[in-house]
């Protein structure tokens, strides 16, 4: 009799605890943004801004050699995010060849989709490495990529898209 009702307590907590680990995993399930728009919401937590980069001009990097941060007069819609630029002619350089001034994993943590995970970014932590943009988490991360930048690009690219499908 002891046993039965240990038994009925137990089915009582874990069929709650069940349906929320469900209910959790199933939420994990929808497919990531493909363009990085995490900005900080609350003290722990990050929301989809829709703008991409934290707003910052992503052509810049590459014009002007450090990040700049980009305008609402300045602004185009590209893979469901919008772009932000400093002047008309950054938007007609994006324009005419996304591909080259986008940063690599879709603008998230470069050594984070190195380490399997889809990271916000700070727009001053970069790297323009074989005409290419990779942004990072923070300083510190930073001084880690460029440790061996090669490496960790080869294993991010092999699993990114993964991710984004996660």
């Amino acid at each position: 009799m002891f046993v039965r009702r240990l038994l009925s307590s137990f089915y009582q907590l874990f069929t709650p605890v069940a349906a929320l680990l469900l209910l959790l995993s199933a939420v994990n399930t929808f497919a990531s943004e493909k363009i990085n728009t995490l900005e900080k919401s609350g003290f722990f937590s990050y929301e989809a801004s829709g703008v991409a980069i934290r707003g910052t001009d992503t052509v810049a990097y590459f014009t002007q050699g450090k990040p700049v941060a980009g305008t609402d007069e300045f602004t185009t819609e590209w893979q469901g995010a919008t772009w932000k630029f400093v002047s008309q002619e950054h938007v007609d350089l994006f324009v005419a060849n996304p591909e080259k001034y986008a940063p690599q994993f879709g603008g998230y943590c470069a050594y984070g989709v190195f380490k399997g995970q889809l990271v916000k970014v700070e727009p001053e932590n970069w790297t323009i490495i074989d005409e290419k943009l990779y942004l990072n988490f923070n300083s510190s991360i930073q001084r880690t990529w460029e440790q061996d930048p090669q490496r960790y690009i080869e294993a991010a690219e092999a699993s990114f898209d993964g991710l984004l499908a996660e």
